[in-house]
């Protein structure tokens, strides 16, 4: 697979996991993020290898500071957001995103008044 391609893919959980300690902290040198694991946590080698991922993807990059990498996020949170719903959405619902409310509302996982004021924020936008 060439780097274009691996760039467009989408994380895997333990990646995710990474990127949201990136987002929330900011640039962490790999032992830091092990220190955010709870227990058990994962071994350096692990953590070290979803870093590199991450970074051979274009999600992260680093500088070197007294011979470590201290590892940063390139990519905003919703960026991977937006595409990550995009995708559930498409995957999931067929490309509906009325499907994926109605679900949310089916599942009582949206309060009536949450789609209220989502149909205000709607309403609102359009004026």
């Amino acid at each position: 697979m060439t780097n274009k391609g691996r760039k467009k893919s989408l994380l895997t959980p333990r990646e995710e996991e990474v990127m949201q300690m990136l987002w929330t902290w900011g640039p962490q040198f790999v032992r830091e993020l092990l220190e955010r694991y709870p227990d058990p946590r994962p071994h350096f080698n692990t953590v070290s290898t979803v870093i590199r991922n991450l970074e051979d993807k274009g999600f992260v990059d680093h500088e070197v500071v007294a011979g470590s990498h201290r590892y940063r996020a390139v990519r905003a949170k919703e960026e991977f957001r937006d595409r990550s719903l995009g995708q559930i959405v498409k995957g999931y619902f067929n490309n509906s995103y009325l499907g994926a409310v109605s679900t949310l509302v089916e599942e009582e996982k949206i309060s009536l008044d949450e789609l209220k004021e989502l149909i205000d924020m709607i309403e609102r936008k359009k004026s």
